[in-house]
């Protein structure tokens, strides 16, 4: 008896490893990996994390990204924003905790949503953002900027240089800036 559970797991293990192999292919690095870009000034606290898909000589914006329509930001997994203060975006508060990163790229200026609703994925079975408008907490247009040099990776980071902090999000040739202010 105990020859014959021995038997069918190891049938069930080597069956687990082959699908793990040539079906989800887990070996293989991910074309647009995870990422996370984080600060922390003071007592604030402010996490995103994303997938980071490449621009691999394709054109970007515009065709891969269409313009005027929802994005998921990223690849995969709905890129979440995390704070542990209430922020000023743009003017606007954010109160504290996580939300999932929305925007919508236009030739000159993107509109970026802060959503309170966690998504497992960032599309669904048809390729449409699973997105929700009904639990967007905040919505601001902010200007596109063209960048001399070319981005291959999806890149989304914290700039505090000037002591004016901002979310920054840039790829191929395209940067945005999202101003970031704490409340006190």
């Amino acid at each position: 008896m105990l020859k014959r559970l021995l038997i069918l797991l190891s049938i069930l293990a080597l069956g687990l490893l082959l699908y793990s192999v040539y079906v989800e292919n887990i070996f293989s690095p991910r074309l647009s990996p995870k990422d996370t870009a984080k600060i922390t000034l003071n007592d604030l606290d402010l996490t995103v994390e994303y997938n980071r898909p490449s621009k691999r000589d394709r054109v970007v914006f515009g065709a891969l990204v269409p313009f005027d329509e929802v994005w998921r930001t990223g690849a995969n997994e709905a890129t979440t924003f995390e704070t542990n203060k209430p922020l000023l975006i743009n003017g606007i508060e954010l109160k504290r905790g996580k939300y999932t990163i929305w925007t919508v790229p236009m030739k000159d200026q993107w509109k970026v949503m802060f959503n309170s609703k966690q998504y497992e994925w960032g599309v669904n079975e048809k390729m449409e953002p699973m997105w929700d408008p009904n639990y967007d907490a905040l919505e601001i247009i902010v200007p596109a900027q063209s960048l001399d040099v070319t981005v291959e990776r999806f890149t989304i980071a914290f700039d505090n240089k000037t002591g004016h902090l901002k979310l920054t999000m840039a790829w191929d040739n395209t940067l945005i800036e999202v101003p970031i202010d704490v409340i006190e």
